[in-house]
């Protein structure tokens, strides 16, 4: 896969003139969002089909360098973990070779009502199939 890239904007700082943490939290969506489109798994086309991820938790994220405006950014995305319930996705930014973050961020599936759904059901046995297809490609 290649990594996502992100040139980090003069807004996304703070008064000190480095990236506030809160934006890695926005590459870390981009990113896997480009992730998925890479691997044939569109996430607008998921949601078409009535399905949602939303993130439930981000772990172990560790701010390692600080950076500015005008770098770019490659954020490499790899999933950790996946059950019928639980997506876990694992996230390493780097600028210029350098690891400045990485963390997990975990997502659950839910249908557009709102509902936790377990994708192993037999109504969700396409979606689970296609991301056990997607498993296999990394």
């Amino acid at each position: 896969m290649k990594p996502y890239k992100h040139l980090v904007q003069y807004y996304e700082t703070d008064k000190m003139g480095i990236t506030h943490h809160s934006n890695y939290i926005r590459w870390m969506e981009e990113a896997r969002l480009d992730f998925l489109r890479q691997l044939g798994f569109d996430y607008v086309e998921f949601e078409k089909m009535g399905f949602m991820s939303p993130v439930i938790s981000l772990n172990n994220v560790k701010y390692k360098k600080p950076t500015t405006v005008g770098e770019i950014i490659d954020i490499t995305v790899s999933i950790k973990a996946y059950n019928t319930v639980l997506l876990t996705f694992h996230y390493e930014m780097f600028r210029d070779g350098v690891l400045v973050c990485e963390g997990d961020s975990e997502h659950c599936f839910i249908s557009k009502e709102g509902h936790m759904i377990r994708l192993g059901e037999n109504r969700f046995q396409d979606v689970h199939h296609k991301i056990l297809e997607l498993l296999k490609k990394i």
